[in-house]
């Protein structure tokens, strides 16, 4: 069964919330989306009972510390790192996250660890529109347009069904016939539109949920999964956020908690 299990929903300074990060589950495998920002990855795999070192797959979106410095803190607990006899990893991302990862790296890792990562870890540096298969998942992978740091995003068809990665800034309008008509699409959705003056979502290139359910209903959207949220509201963060979804789009609104599952 195929699923997506949400490892944290939080925007980048979140403390309760672990930063938005999550791992596709089938029977293949385990692929990781995004890191979040510090040890916390290594946890919260171990909370949803996913062994790091089966993690064959990992994509990182784009290189903002809260979805790129959790890599760090999996290469220092990667045994497989050290194991001759064991499978290389793969990891997927554009040329500026790739050259923050091995900056990083070399910054603040032993000599004998980077030395380890460079010979057992796959980079693929991706070009925009290009499709790869993992865990027997077809995945394109494309340029989200992002206003900040190069940032990419993915599509991809599970059950039958039209899966979009959205990143985590306001999706552009060129993005606008690929998504349309999309049968789940994540999307980032940073606070409620009645507090865009305490958080000022737009001046970080981001949406509020009112502004971001609207962009999807236009695009007739069926499922629309909202993540990368502040956590002011604590236990009443998802009642709150799904009621202002479901006042301006049509379809299922769907705010994951930390460790929630959806099922596909």
């Amino acid at each position: 069964m195929e699923k997506i299990i949400m490892l944290g929903t939080g925007m980048g300074v979140t403390l309760d919330l672990y930063n938005t990060c999550f791992v596709i589950k089938n029977d293949n495998g385990n692929f990781l989306v995004d890191t979040g920002g510090s040890v916390e990855i290594v946890k919260r795999l171990k909370q949803v009972n996913i062994d790091l070192n089966e993690i064959n797959h990992i994509f990182i979106s784009h290189s903002h510390t809260d979805h790129i410095l959790g890599l760090i803190w999996i290469f220092k607990t990667f045994k497989k790192l050290m194991n001759e006899n064991s499978t290389n990893i793969n990891i997927y991302c554009n040329d500026i996250v790739y050259q923050s990862i091995i900056a990083i790296a070399k910054a603040s890792l032993p000599n004998i660890l980077v030395e380890a990562i460079l010979k057992k870890v796959n980079f693929h540096i991706l070009k925009d529109e290009e499709e790869i298969e993992i865990n027997g998942i077809n995945y394109k992978f494309f340029d989200i347009n992002a206003k900040d740091t190069k940032q990419f995003g993915f599509e991809c068809i599970i059950n039958g069904k039209r899966l979009m990665f959205l990143g985590d800034e306001t999706i552009k309008p060129i993005l606008y016939e690929k998504v349309k008509g999309t049968d789940y699409a994540m999307h980032e959705a940073f606070c409620l539109d009645s507090e865009e003056s305490i958080f000022h979502p737009y001046e970080k290139n981001h949406s509020t949920v009112k502004s971001a359910s609207k962009i999807m209903n236009k695009l007739e959207v069926k499922n629309l999964i909202l993540y990368h949220t502040e956590e002011s509201h604590g236990d009443k963060r998802k009642e709150l956020y799904t009621q202002e979804g479901k006042e301006n789009f049509n379809g299922n609104v769907i705010v994951p908690d930390d460790l929630d599952i959806i099922e596909l």
